[in-house]
């Protein structure tokens, strides 16, 4: 019971400051989840999962705590043990070890001015690969203690002295994951394309074209481009190459954010095309079997089925660091489409049929339908008195006139121009440039003889001009 109330006044706190409680259980098992990932997601994840979580809440943040103590980051301790401290106040994690604290920190700072020592004498010896060296060095060492500020600034000290295509890479590898942990989405747009040089060979490029569609699928994924997101999801190509980038996302993302993106920015002919027909994304679909089932029920017009598949899932959605502020808006654009062509074909559909397939239980979606009527989502009007959704038809004879109207007008607009143009030509106030004189090389011969002697044939058509009708 005590521990029950511990868990509700944390949540409490959870939700006075915005944050989003999943209060059901996942799907997913919390340590295969895990296991997936590697490097300082793990730990973002684990405390994600602690702080929205009821059911994985506790065993989330002490994980979230093992993780921070195989670190060097004291203030990821910190905020775990500020969470734990008050989700379960009587598990021996929830106790402040200062000991780890004083040790931890002055470790830190002997590596930091050991790292800062050496990269002095490098510079001190002007040789540009062990200075390269240096600011790798002591950029992922403020990384790992959570310095990400004077990481990037380290980072890009890199550039000067990076003289292969390989350190310019790793100069923006790093400066992206800087950038993917601060969730500067412009920047990681703006660094991306300078991993891919333009004279790498097909090879190399084959190789490297995961991490970029990865890295570009998540930035446009954070600034709410779904259909730029899926396509670059949808193009990441080797999943054994993908897994080498544990550290961002799994494979199983990958499939997740690919499916999820594509429904709500593709059209049928689309998601046929792209998704289900993709031998290239079909490996990542068979991680994740409830995506494909999902993407194959909208298409073959079973759009309550896809519906209820990806909601049996919202809870996992919830949970990642990447979609989770994103899961109202994708369910929001998917849902609209599936009502959008259920209702395509008919010209007028019971409301009593429609809160059958789509509504809630217990629940009308006459609100939702209202709502995608006023925003033009939708083009029907609702009936109240025989309750049926109604079909507004088009007039083609308007439509056609209209066609007819802009047509017109555009072609008096070209003929003005024309017009226009030929008065000025005919009244010789056209602005014509002068002609530059040909080239010449060294004492003033030409370097291509005969050059000074090509000129532009008179055109019969031009109108003579008023000084040569006198002459």
């Amino acid at each position: 019971m005590a521990a029950d109330q511990h868990l509700l006044a944390y949540f409490t706190a959870m939700d006075n400051q915005g944050g989003i409680i999943v209060r059901d259980a996942p799907k997913l098992d919390l340590d295969l989840y895990i296991s997936n990932y590697r490097g300082r997601t793990r730990f973002d994840r684990l405390l994600l999962i602690g702080q929205c979580s009821v059911p994985l809440c506790v065993d989330a943040l002490k994980s979230a705590m093992a993780e921070a103590k195989r670190g060097k980051d004291i203030q990821r301790y910190r905020d775990t043990w500020e969470c734990i401290r008050t989700a379960a106040p009587d598990e021996p994690e929830a106790r402040w070890d200062e000991a780890w604290v004083s040790s931890v920190d002055a470790a830190n700072k002997l590596e930091t001015n050991r790292l800062e020592t050496e990269l002095k004498g490098y510079k001190n010896n002007l040789v540009k690969e062990s200075i390269r060296i240096g600011h790798r060095d002591l950029g992922e060492h403020l990384e790992a203690i959570g310095d990400l500020n004077l990481a990037s600034e380290t980072y890009i000290k890199m550039r000067p002295d990076a003289s292969t295509q390989s350190h310019i890479q790793d100069v923006g590898k790093h400066v992206i994951s800087i950038l993917i942990q601060k969730r500067d989405w412009a920047g990681v747009l703006g660094n991306v394309n300078k991993v891919l040089a333009v004279n790498m060979s097909n090879e190399e490029q084959a190789a490297e074209q995961p991490y970029q569609k990865l890295v570009s699928g998540l930035a446009h994924l954070g600034s709410g481009k779904y259909h730029d997101a899926a396509k670059c999801f949808l193009e990441v190509g080797d999943v054994s190459i993908c897994q080498q980038h544990s550290n961002i996302a799994s494979p199983n993302d990958v499939a997740t954010y690919g499916g999820l993106t594509a429904l709500a920015s593709m059209d049928r002919l689309e998601l046929q095309s792209r998704v289900l027909d993709n031998s290239g994304f079909r490996n990542f679909l068979e991680l994740e079997p409830h995506i494909r089932k999902a993407v194959s029920m909208f298409i073959n017009g079973r759009y309550s089925s896809c519906l209820s598949i990806l909601e049996s899932y919202q809870n996992d959605y919830l949970l990642d660091i990447y979609l989770q502020k994103h899961v109202s808006a994708i369910f929001s654009q998917i849902r609209s489409k599936c009502i959008v062509h259920y209702f395509l074909p008919f010209s007028c559909v019971t409301l009593a049929s429609m809160n059958e397939t789509f509504a809630k239980p217990g629940e009308s979606i006459v609100p939702e339908l209202v709502t995608m009527i006023k925003s033009g989502a939708l083009n029907a009007r609702i009936n109240s008195m025989d309750q049926l959704l109604v079909a507004v038809s088009t007039n083609p004879r308007a439509a056609m006139q209209k066609k007819g109207l802009d047509s017109a007008t555009t072609y008096e607009k070209d003929a003005i121009e024309r017009i226009r143009r030929m008065n000025i030509v005919a009244a010789d106030l056209e602005v014509k440039g002068s002609r530059k004189p040909p080239p010449t090389g060294p004492g003033g011969s030409l370097l291509f003889p005969g050059a000074g002697d090509l000129g532009w044939p008179e055109d019969p058509r031009r109108l003579p001009t008023s000084s040569e009708t006198t002459n």
